[in-house]
């Protein structure tokens, strides 16, 4: 069995369900998934409820996560035509601005122009802005990377057309970079077909052609690998109404680790990926003393050995070449087989 030392890993794309949904993650429970994956610094989204669009709400959620957090957190702000004078002074509680130009729920769906030059022309560039975009959206981001001369990243790429128009605008030199999920990578539409409800996520999983797109591109045009970890409990999958989303903290390094042991992916590429990349886009901090241990022994993904708070990962009976064995977090032992051992309020939070 060979054992191999990584740096902390960074995940830019998780949803801590804080505040409004902690029936089914908190920060707690999330770092602790977070640090069983060998995920030591994680950004949380926007779109909890009610949404981080206000400067008190973001304040409350960060004293909250000031509490309870495990690893690293940092938390984006989100964009919404209602709130959009709140900008400057969210900008100096959040890591990031969290744009979203295609579905999500409650009030953060940016559809007009005003609000989306409000968002270029005040917020802080030396922050990053993030975008969910598809399809034709991912056009639009792009072209707000070139007017305003700025960098924009877009998040979750799913589609064969989305990667390879980001592709080109890297060849123009335009500013935009991009992150890939895991679960668009190892599953298609007819693993959606398999799971029902929990194969369920936005973006929806592609086709073969779009997943075959992705791997061509995660050498070169991809950025990162982030998560978007999005936990929901098995009564709400199994409900009339299921929301889309899946975990993923525990399960993204394993399978990016098959990747490895089978050749599609070197371990310099899979550290570029969820360590350097995501560190240098964000501007995120150092962590001093802190490393990974990952054993490469065949293992398989259960169920019942999860930390997430809902219990469940699409991932269930997978073997992985994989698993984390010890993290250390600024030199303590936070997690080691089996085990998480940080408590919460140890982790930073960032600004």
């Amino acid at each position: 069995m060979t054992t191999i030392t990584l740096p902390g890993l960074i995940d830019v794309h998780t949803h801590l369900r804080v505040p409004g949904g902690e029936h089914k993650e908190d920060f707690a429970s999330g770092t602790a998934a977070a640090l069983a994956g060998g995920v030591t610094m994680i950004l949380g989204m926007p779109n909890t409820n009610p949404p981080l669009t206000t400067p008190d709400v973001l304040a409350a959620t960060r004293r909250q996560a000031q509490a309870d957090i495990r690893c690293d957190v940092g938390l984006y702000a989100g964009a919404s035509p209602a709130d959009i004078a709140y900008l400057p002074a969210l900008a100096e509680q959040a890591t990031a601005l969290k744009i979203y130009l295609n579905d999500t729920f409650g009030k953060l769906r940016v559809e007009d122009l005003p609000t989306l030059m409000a968002c270029f022309q005040t917020w802080p560039r030396h922050k990053p802005i993030a975008v969910h975009a598809e399809k034709q959206s991912v056009a639009v981001s792009i072209g707000l990377a070139a007017v305003y001369n700025r960098p924009v990243h877009i998040v979750h790429v799913s589609r064969r057309e989305e990667i390879e128009l980001i592709a080109d605008a890297k060849v123009q030199g335009l500013p935009v970079t991009c992150e890939v999920a895991p679960h668009h990578l190892f599953m298609d539409q007819t693993d959606a077909a398999r799971l029902g409800p929990l194969g369920d996520m936005r973006p929806i999983l592609g086709t073969p052609d779009d997943v075959a797109a992705l791997w061509e591109h995660l050498n070169s045009t991809v950025d990162c690998i982030a998560t978007d970890h999005a936990p929901h409990t098995l009564a709400e999958k199994h409900s009339a109404t299921p929301p889309p989303g899946v975990s993923g903290l525990e399960t993204s390094l394993p399978l990016m680790l098959t990747a490895v042991a089978d050749n599609r992916l070197s371990l310099s590429r899979l550290i570029e990926l969820m360590h350097t990349n995501p560190r240098r886009i964000f501007g995120l901090p150092e962590q001093p003393d802190t490393q990974v241990e990952v054993e490469m022994t065949p293992t398989v993904i259960r169920n019942e050995n999860l930390f997430t708070k809902c219990g469940w990962t699409p991932f269930d009976g997978r073997e992985v070449a994989g698993r984390v064995a010890r993290v250390v977090l600024r030199g303590a032992v936070a997690f080691e087989n089996g085990r998480v051992l940080a408590q919460p309020g140890n982790g930073r939070l960032l600004t």
